[in-house]
């Protein structure tokens, strides 16, 4: 398991998360394909509430709506829309609006033949309020979404008893 965030000159950072899961690829496109199975992935004390788009149906083109809470004491919408799926393969989020000047996530999944499966989480995404948005990402939301996407690692783990570290 890791994750990594980089940053980039213009302000944009990449983060990086991949984990080897003991399950074949089916039955992890089953569960992330599935926007129910969002809180099963997201700490508590963020307070993820999906508002529309619950329905199991997937597709390019899906909207999904919801709320956040932020330092115990903002609530924020997002709004995201899977703007590309490759069945067993990919699928891609952008944010339409939300938190983030720019939020670009792409979810990848690769089978090998052992019947493993490497998740590998890519996101490109930019802070709002230029220098304060630069200051507040080195204070608080780059360890905030280093601890986001370490808890969804550890979830899977737990979820698909996954002996591989």
């Amino acid at each position: 398991m890791s994750v990594k965030i980089f940053n980039h000159e213009g302000g944009l950072y990449t983060l990086y998360a991949k984990q080897t899961v003991n399950k074949e690829i089916n039955l992890l496109w089953d569960f992330f394909k599935k926007p129910s199975n969002l809180n099963k992935l997201t700490p508590e004390d963020v307070h993820f509430k999906i508002k529309s788009g619950k329905s199991d149906d997937f597709y390019q083109g899906k909207i999904i709506s919801y709320k956040i809470r932020i330092l115990k004491i903002f609530t924020l919408n997002w709004v995201s829309e899977i703007s590309q799926v490759k069945e067993g393969s990919y699928f891609i989020d952008n944010q339409i609006s939300g938190p983030y000047k720019f939020w670009h996530h792409e979810h990848h999944f690769k089978s090998h033949d052992n019947g493993t499966t490497d998740i590998i989480d890519k996101v490109k995404y930019k802070v709002p309020f230029y220098i304060v948005g630069r200051l507040m990402h080195k204070i608080f939301i780059r360890k905030k979404l280093f601890d986001i996407f370490i808890f969804r690692q550890q979830q899977i783990n737990s979820l698909f008893n996954n002996p591989l570290l």
